[in-house]
């Protein structure tokens, strides 16, 4: 993803600030077996989401206030400590103005949650109860800053083009371990897992073989 990293840090600032830093020690060591990309089924999911249209520099900040204070007033919490943040942005962000961006951040939520708690959105920022869809994904963990990590989104495209699939639905992250609410922490030891939905690449799928068959999805679900 092309895109202003100095909103990525921004927003994964405030999405991991809220996660103390033993939960995030304790979180991060299921994703180590993600330094390596992979090819998996996952389950759609139902998500608090909140949608902000516009500059994230201007917007982004609020949009995961308002995602964090509904998430905690929504009932959806059972303890301190939220389940992983998580954003997603289309396609093609480096074609767009800043002005006319579309940012959807989320954080999963139970089925007793049926409805928003009363609030008052911001400017460009709307909520909602939704389902982020995924099937079959292709994921990898990166370690380290988030200005770094174009290498690593290559490293995973490169993955899925090599395993017969191409990309598309747009860019996904989940903010497992990076600042805190005692401070910024290590930056080199940040934990980012960069996703995106996949599909088979018809110009290279062998005729009248089914995609389950010409391209077997590596590993299993989480």
């Amino acid at each position: 993803m092309t895109c202003n990293r100095s909103f990525v840090t921004m927003l994964a600032a405030a999405a991991s600030a809220a996660v103390p830093l033993a939960a995030q020690e304790t979180v991060s060591t299921a994703y180590e077996q993600l330094a390596e990309p992979r090819i998996v089924e996952r389950a759609d999911e139902r998500v608090l989401e909140v949608r902000a249209v516009g500059d994230p520099n201007e917007v982004g900040s609020a949009a995961f206030g308002l995602l964090f204070q509904l998430y905690f007033s929504s009932g959806a919490a059972t303890g301190f400590t939220p389940p992983v943040a998580r954003a997603r942005w289309q396609e093609g962000l480096d074609r767009i103005p800043p002005g006319e961006w579309i940012g959807r951040y989320a954080l999963p939520i139970p089925e007793t949650v049926e409805s928003l708690p009363e609030h008052t959105p911001p400017d460009g920022v709307t909520a909602s109860i939704t389902t982020w869809e995924y099937g079959t994904i292709a994921e990898i963990l990166h370690i380290g800053r988030y200005d770094q990590e174009q290498p690593t989104i290559e490293r995973l495209k490169a993955f899925v083009e090599t395993e017969g699939y191409e990309t598309f639905g747009g860019h996904e992250e989940e903010y497992v371990v990076g600042p805190t609410m005692a401070g910024p922490g290590n930056p080199d030891e940040y934990r980012t897992v960069l996703r995106y939905r996949v599909r088979p690449d018809p110009s290279r799928r062998s005729p009248g073989v089914p995609p389950s068959i010409a391209f077997p999805a590596v590993g299993g679900s989480r």
